[in-house]
């Protein structure tokens, strides 16, 4: 037997699979909550507590991620955006009419805020401008709220 000479790109194929399993854990959740203001809310929690515990693990053995701009500071310094040209959480993706109030990507703000609180900062984050609703790039905004001081992280005793 002879091996192929195609070479399969595997960072492509697990960009793919993360895409096309994401979507399908929203399409059930839209079917079960019914209602995309719980559904945005749900993802959100969802993504605070991968934050919590998988983001740095994550990028410390994949290696991997989406190299955000970060820009439209504020003037106090305490807010900034985090500019993304490309989503691979919506490379497949197209949103029914019905589902236009859904924050699809309401997990990032989730992993950033549940990923600062590990490290003791509060922040406020939400999606500005969203690819799925026509807008040029995906636009996280993120606001400093305080420095938790003398708190023990989430699950920690």
């Amino acid at each position: 037997m002879s091996r192929s000479s195609a070479r399969i790109d595997t960072k492509k194929v697990n960009s793919e699979l993360v895409t096309l399993t994401y979507g399908a854990l929203v399409a059930q959740m839209v079917k079960d909550l019914d209602n995309v203001d719980d559904v945005s809310k749900q993802l959100e929690r969802l993504g605070y507590n991968m934050g919590i515990r998988l983001i740095e693990d994550y990028l410390a053995k994949t290696n991997t991620g989406v190299q955000p701009n970060v820009a439209n500071w504020s003037a106090a310094g305490d807010e900034f955006s985090f500019i993304l040209d490309t989503n691979p959480l919506t490379e497949l993706v197209e949103l029914p009419d019905d589902l236009k109030g859904l924050k699809y990507c309401n997990t990032i703000c989730g992993i950033i805020r549940g990923a600062l609180e590990m490290v003791q900062m509060d922040v406020q984050s939400w999606i500005v401008q969203d690819q799925l609703k026509g807008d040029s790039n995906t636009e996280i905004r993120v606001k400093f709220i305080r420095r938790l001081e003398d708190a023990i992280p989430a699950g920690e005793d």
